[in-house]
């Protein structure tokens, strides 16, 4: 009778992780159990805060140590023998971000039903990667997704695919950086917070945790810190939503919570939008406006006659010997005042825009595309339908994610691996708009009607962790001492991280959330920035420069790369150049439009040839970022030069047909692909 040892040691390998990782999830449960009690005895909250820091991310560094590596397959892809559950959880892990676990529930609470396009098409995206793209990289079986591309359309040189692979190459720098830049960003507004150290500084602490993950043990090191992170994020989720689906519903399932809490919102809500005292603010929010668009009406007199009455206000207060407040508050109404006419026209249709926003009456949370005219409806209708399209075929395109593919043992196991992050990424994403409803009940029954003077302590710690930008603010517009909601308002990025405390959980609940966040951001980053490096120093290095480089070498590159890309990431992020969820938005929309349409027609159209994939390519690049130049004001446009009403960051839209549509026109009109091609499509296609 014939034995077949490889189930064996398979099977074996799985036990030893699982056993490892039991063991990890209970000293896990154990520290947390440790700390409650050390909170009860009086340890003070920012030692809570470094504890909670400085612990998880010493474990990341001795898990990145304990995995270095130079050989080639173990640095590239994790030795190709990471069993499918355990990549699942990897996988999801660097799926969830910081523009997941940290800013979609902050989304669902500010924006209600349109918030739902994000859990939409990122969910649905997986079923695309599972179904059209993940099983046949694998049978590929190489390193990134220019090396496929290059491989699968050939031209340029030798018929190597130089082009084509360059072109793949800088989508997947593009894309993951902007990616990256979102993460980052992330960590040093969790730092900054639970550590009390400057924003800026926060950012670069958490590079050295990225580093010391991806730096040293590449996509060996990730996958098993990943796996770490993901049970991680997924306890410092479930917790405090738990917590509240209690306290509110007397029900531990959020999920079912959540049907019970949202008519008693509804209600809620409709009763603060018939509030009189509440129509008062909003009355003055929109009194200010009007006053906003006067000022930018009467351009350039209004700017001219601003600046020389902050002039002699300055003068005024130091003439008078006024208080050293009274002084510096003028100093600052000179210095922080617009430069030139242009700026200051900037400036104040950013505050008009923002007083007419808190203005309007509360949205219902479960209605539907509300709007004042059936136009109105139709168009955010046809925004939620576009962000959805551009989350799905963005995510089957993200090269960090599709990555992942080459490390498990079989094309079998990657099927199974891709069920396994559904399974994972849904245990969080069916619990965030429960997250959103159970903290929006909370806020509207709880702080509104409040009196100003019981203010609960949450609102100030996280008013002054950006006093530029504050994340929350809360002022007593109609002066009758009591808060209204809209006198209140709260970034999306902070609501998840400000949940414990607005639920009055105990401290050491926010330090683990903080932890989880920070899981979610660096799972993410180390992933982006692997796949940068490794396109830059395996597609770019070693398949354009120097073919003939030693693997030692080949790792080096990577290392070094690696690190000179994670710096200047995170001097972006310092710059603060725009929230969470659009920097994310922005990369989903760039990389479906640039390399989804010749991923797909690479597998599935034979007749696609590198004409059409080069022509393809630029094609669906230039024309989403030539709408998002158009239409976001971010990045220079307005929003009146939109098409069909549509969100720049929903540009993919346009993108992907146009990507999709000139890759088979080009096609057909030039010469058909060698039958060295068809057959390597005839292979990746056919069962293993």
């Amino acid at each position: 009778m014939s034995t077949n040892p490889a189930p064996v040691v398979k099977h074996g390998y799985f036990k030893k992780l699982s056993r490892y990782y039991l063991w990890y999830t209970g000293a896990f449960g154990l520290f947390l159990a440790a700390l409650s009690l050390l909170e009860q005895e009086g340890m003070p909250r920012l030692w809570i805060g470094y504890l909670f820091m400085f612990a998880t991310i010493a474990l990341y560094a001795v898990i990145g140590v304990i995995c270095r590596t130079s050989n080639v397959t173990e640095y590239y892809v994790a030795g190709r023998r990471v069993p499918a559950m355990f990549n699942g959880m990897a996988t999801a892990a660097d799926w969830i971000s910081a523009a997941s676990f940290i800013s979609l529930a902050g989304g669902l609470y500010l924006q209600g039903f349109d918030g739902l396009a994000f859990i939409m098409g990122w969910t649905g995206g997986f079923v695309l990667v599972a179904l059209l793209i993940a099983p046949y990289l694998r049978k590929f079986a190489q390193y990134t997704v220019p090396d496929f591309l290059a491989a699968r359309y050939g031209g340029g040189a030798g018929g190597r695919g130089g082009p084509v692979r360059a072109l793949a190459v800088s989508a997947t720098i593009l894309v993951s950086f902007t990616y990256v830049v979102a993460q980052i960003y992330a960590v040093g507004l969790i730092a900054s917070r639970f550590t009390g150290v400057d924003f800026s500084v926060g950012i670069f602490l958490g590079l050295a945790s990225i580093l010391v993950c991806s730096f040293l043990g590449g996509m060996r090191a990730i996958t098993w810190t990943q796996v770490a992170q993901y049970i991680i994020l997924l306890v410092a989720f479930l917790i405090p939503t738990m917590w509240l689906s209690v306290k509110h519903a007397d029900n531990p399932i959020p999920q079912v919570a959540y049907g019970s809490l949202l008519p008693k919102l509804t209600a809620r809500e409709a009763e603060l939008a018939n509030d009189p005292r509440e129509a008062q603010v909003r009355a003055e929010f929109l009194r200010r406006a009007d006053g906003y668009a006067a000022r930018v009406a009467a351009l350039p007199e209004s700017w001219e006659a601003g600046k020389l009455d902050a002039q002699r206000q300055l003068a005024a207060a130091r003439a008078r010997n006024a208080s050293l407040t009274e002084v510096r508050q003028a100093e600052r109404a000179l210095t922080t005042y617009p430069n030139s006419v242009d700026d200051a026209r900037t400036l104040w249709l950013e505050r008009r825009d923002a007083n007419l926003a808190r203005a309007r009456p509360p949205e219902p949370h479960a209605q539907p595309f509300p709007g004042a005219t059936p136009e109105e409806s139709d168009a955010r209708r046809n925004n939620f339908l576009a962000v959805v399209f551009c989350l799905m075929f963005g995510t089957a395109a993200l090269p960090h994610i599709l990555m992942r593919a080459y490390t498990t043992p079989s094309v079998h196991e990657t099927r199974v691996s891709v069920f396994w992050t559904l399974f994972f990424i849904l245990l969080i994403y069916l619990t965030i708009p429960a997250l959103a409803v159970l903290a929006k009940y909370d806020i509207y029954t709880s702080l509104v009607g409040s009196d100003f003077s019981a203010l609960p302590t949450w609102i100030s710690y996280w008013a002054n962790v950006d006093k530029a930008n504050p994340l929350i603010s809360v002022a007593d517009i109609n002066g009758d001492g009591i808060v209204q909601l809209a006198e209140f308002a709260i970034d999306a990025d902070v609501l998840v991280l400000a949940t414990p405390e607005i639920g009055g959980l105990p401290y050491v609940i926010s330090g683990l959330v903080a932890a989880g966040g920070l899981a979610a951001a660096l799972s993410t980053a180390d992933g982006l920035l692997l796949a940068i490096s490794n396109a830059l120093s395996h597609d770019v290095y070693y398949k354009m420069v120097e073919p003939g480089a030693s693997t030692q070498k080949r790792v080096t590159i990577s290392k070094l790369l690696l690190l000179a890309v994670a710096f200047i990431a995170a001097y972006a992020a310092s710059q603060k150049p725009a929230d969470i969820l659009s920097l994310v938005a922005a990369a989903f929309s760039l990389a479906g439009s640039t390399l989804f349409p010749v991923l797909v027609l690479g597998v599935f159209w034979k007749r696609a040839n590198h004409i059409g994939a080069i022509t393809g390519m630029i094609t669906g690049f230039a024309v989403c970022l030539y709408y998002m130049l158009r239409a976001s004001p971010v990045l220079g446009g307005n929003t009146l030069e939109t098409w069909f009403g549509i969100l720049p960051m929903a540009a993919g839209v346009f993108g992907v047909p146009a990507g999709l549509f000139t890759v088979v026109v080009v096609s057909l009109l030039t010469p058909r692909p060698s039958r060295t091609i068809a057959g390597m499509v005839d292979y990746i296609r056919a069962p293993e």
